[in-house]
């Protein structure tokens, strides 16, 4: 049986935690870097651990979810050790981070298809983290404010597309299950 069907719901965990944390952005605008920080590494570190937890429990996948995991970590990471980090800088650990998670996304995504045909929602969010890395990593300068609302918007896209994908393997975890 697909096991990453069968964890489907650690997909929709991580959706949920991910449109959380884009609506919490979304609420506060004007949050202090600090507390943005604290937010960032709060969603970095969770998402790492679930990251990690599904990498342990796929014996096909397991080595993009672990670096997956251990980077979302690390990033989660250095946000608490340094928070005094500028906005910029923060700003670009977030783009790189965005862009090396899509990265590891599609190369799941890829792996996903031989299993489901016609499956692109976890390929699209990849395609999403890396899109929004790049954005963050060309125009640096547009505004702590304009900043916080590309995050937002891009957690809650990340998290919808996470929700449908884990949503459409569990319809596939269950038809399997009843074969």
């Amino acid at each position: 049986m697909l096991i990453l069907a069968r964890n489907w719901w650690s997909l929709v965990l991580r959706g949920v935690i991910a449109i959380l944390f884009g609506i919490l952005a979304f609420i506060w605008p004007g949050i202090t870097v600090l507390v943005f920080v604290a937010l960032f590494a709060a969603y970095a570190i969770i998402d790492g651990i679930l990251a990690i937890i599904s990498a342990f429990r796929d014996s096909r996948n397991w080595l993009a979810l672990v670096i997956e995991g251990v980077l979302g970590l690390a990033a989660g990471i250095v946000a608490i050790l340094w928070p005094g980090i500028t906005a910029l800088a923060l700003l670009y650990l977030i783009a790189a981070w965005a862009v090396v998670t899509g990265i590891f996304e599609i190369a799941a995504a890829i792996r996903l298809r031989r299993e489901i045909s016609n499956e692109w929602l976890l390929g699209l969010a990849g395609l999403l983290s890396i899109v929004f890395g790049i954005i963050l990593f060309l125009f640096p300068g547009s505004g702590a404010l304009a900043v916080v609302w590309i995050i937002a918007s891009y957690a809650i896209l990340f998290g919808i597309l996470l929700i449908a994908l884990g949503l459409r393997l569990r319809s596939l975890y269950n038809s399997l299950r009843a074969a």
